[in-house]
């Protein structure tokens, strides 16, 4: 079975609800971290207090090896079931969860959203849960997780279920698409194996629940956008370019074009887990060679296509925004930092053009003086210099943004359309 399907999940919650805890625990249950390590942490955590943190130790561990490595391979974030191949995207323990999220590299399928049922749903849960809707991702699986600290009862995941129900209708996430599992991550309860603990519930193991998951479309036949995540110069090679692609195929011998840097070439090799290829596909990370392409002539944020069909760079763009937290008003002239895919650029947005009614999508304002939290609407935004997005329309994968400001994610959103510089 060296062909089953490959999925990319997101494990989004709240930081203090068990995430990391429940990421190790998948490892573990699928053989994709030995006994031994799993062993050796949990003698580290015993030794410092924190007897049954292991599973969070190897995530852990693992982050801050990813943080020295410079690696394009990320095997210790694989695992697999019955019917999937799983890259966990976005780990916990990375700095910026929320940005990471919208932005290219953890480009999820589906994802499961970890919500502890001694909390609820917490601000950051709704943060996550409404990210998830407007990246696009389809399914969600809900892990109420920690049912050991409320003696496994029925009526408390009842009301957590209820609660976080209630949230996906907020963000009109197909509620019914959801499937919910009582959870333990830190025992062990209906992860891989049906809990005893949990008598009343006759649902799927969270495993079984990824199984099931619909098998994510491969966008092969979008034109190719690969975001430059980083830039390196290697010797015996010359310069090495290295992103995931998005969309549409990476091939040697085919002519690309790198905007809004605006220079290109033939690829004359690709490199995937230290081996040369010969194609790349959506999903791939990769390092890659274009003849004639000096490390100064392209940049982190700069999008990779071919050059009978550039990425589009935009003038100004207009785009659907949700705002999530800001502590006063939005108005025209707001300059904050737009983080798509790999770039980040200041972007200044130059008029609001209509306020929605976030629970049905209709139209409540027309040139409303000002936004703020909560709202959703539809803006138009200026670039303060050279950005390559795309409508979400024809290639989602380049069309979601984040908008950050004063350290948080302040509102994210996607492009409707572009106005080419």
């Amino acid at each position: 079975m060296a062909d089953k399907p490959h999925q990319n999940l997101a494990v989004i919650g709240h930081v203090d609800h068990g995430k990391s805890t429940m990421v190790g625990r998948l490892l573990f249950e699928t053989g994709s971290v030995p006994e031994h390590v799993i062993e050796q942490h949990r003698e580290e955590a015993e030794e410092k207090g924190k007897g049954g943190f292991e599973f969070a130790y190897v995530m852990d561990n693992l982050a801050e090896e990813r943080e020295r490595g410079v690696t394009i391979d990320i095997a210790h974030q694989k695992f697999e079931t019955d019917s999937y191949h799983f890259t966990i995207v976005d780990c916990p323990g990375h700095k910026d969860f929320v940005k990471n999220m919208i932005t290219g590299a953890s480009q999820a399928d589906n994802a499961v959203l970890v919500v502890a049922a001694d909390d609820g749903v917490a601000p950051q849960t709704q943060e996550h849960v409404f990210l998830a809707r407007t990246l696009g991702i389809d399914e969600l699986i809900i892990a109420v997780n920690k049912m050991d600290l409320v003696d496994y009862k029925e009526d408390t995941y009842e009301d957590v279920k209820e609660e976080v129900g209630q949230l996906l209708k907020q963000v009109r996430f197909r509620s019914e698409d959801a499937t919910f599992v009582p959870t333990s991550a830190f025992e062990g309860d209906n992860v891989s194996e049906a809990s005893e603990n949990t008598s009343w519930y006759d649902g799927p193991t969270l495993l079984e629940a990824l199984n099931d998951l619909p098998e994510p479309q491969v966008p092969t036949d979008a034109p190719l956008r690969l975001p430059i995540q980083d830039v390196y110069t290697i010797s015996g090679i010359g310069t090495v370019p290295v992103g995931r692609v998005e969309t549409g195929t990476l091939d040697i011998g085919s002519n690309v074009s790198f905007q809004p840097s605006d220079v290109g070439g033939e690829v004359k090799t690709i490199e995937m887990h230290h081996e040369e290829v010969p194609q790349a596909e959506p999903g791939d990370n990769v390092g890659f060679n274009v003849r004639g392409i000096g490390k100064d002539d392209i940049r982190r944020g700069d999008v990779c296509g071919p050059a009978d069909d550039p990425p589009t760079v935009a003038e100004t763009f207009q785009a659907q925004i949700v705002v999530m937290q800001h502590p006063s008003v939005i108005t025209a002239g707001y300059t904050p930092v737009f983080h798509a895919h790999t770039s980040q650029v200041a972007c200044t947005i130059e008029s609001i053009d209509q306020k929605l009614d976030p629970a049905s999508g209709e139209v409540a304002e027309e040139n409303p003086d000002f936004i703020q939290s909560g709202d959703a609407a539809v803006v138009t935004i200026r670039p303060q210099k050279p950005l390559s997005i795309e409508p979400s329309s024809e290639i989602p994968e380049l069309g979601s943004f984040a908008i950050r400001d004063m350290g948080q994610t302040i509102a994210a959103g996607k492009v409707l359309s572009v106005d080419e510089r």
